[in-house]
């Protein structure tokens, strides 16, 4: 009889190879991007501008996140005063048009930076995967020292090329100072 338990044996998130230099996971990664392997992770203890450059770290999209947000925020604080002075309660003042945007400026201004940080915090966090407290390579035992002084390339068990056996031996041919399998 099943009450429809899940299987106890853990499912493969990838394998990682643990590297003692810069050098070595530098050239590791640029012969793993060559070699065909798309979800590719590289951990360092500090960035490393040139596998930013390998793994095509560098396409991101806040920018144009906050761009949209600051739109947004100046179109509402346009049509805000616009509502509000137009259409809801419109006086005349000394005989100037009810839509008078120059004294708009001001509150669109403001919104304009209040929506662009807003957007700005909020894409950062949606984009980075926050809040993610757990993550599958905090049970790799050595990776406590990816802060200190080791880096670790990661090949996750999603990408189109992965094979366990395969995997493994492309990374261990890298000449690693250790491969393991990562678990969820």
């Amino acid at each position: 009889m099943s009450y429809g338990h899940a299987s106890s044996e853990p499912k493969l998130h990838g394998i990682v190879a643990e590297f003692e230099d810069e050098a070595s996971i530098i050239e590791a990664t640029g012969k793993t991007v060559e070699a065909g392997y798309h979800h590719v992770e590289a951990y360092t203890p500090y960035p490393l501008e040139e596998l930013m450059d390998i793994l095509h770290l560098h396409k991101n999209k806040i920018a144009l996140v906050i761009l949209i947000g600051g739109l947004v925020g100046c179109a509402a604080g346009f049509f805000m005063q616009y509502f509000s002075s137009v259409i809801h309660y419109p006086i005349n003042v000394g005989g100037r048009p009810f839509n008078s945007w120059p004294s708009f400026i001001p509150v669109m201004f403001e919104c304009t930076i209040l929506f662009a940080s807003i957007s700005a915090v909020l894409g950062m966090i949606l984009m980075n995967g926050l809040p993610r407290p757990y993550h599958p390579m905090f049970n790799v035992d050595r990776f406590q020292y990816a802060s200190q002084d080791r880096f670790f390339l990661c090949i996750e068990a999603d990408d189109p090329k992965f094979n366990p056996e395969e995997t493994r031996q492309f990374l261990e041919s890298l000449h690693p100072h250790e491969v393991s399998e990562v678990e969820e």
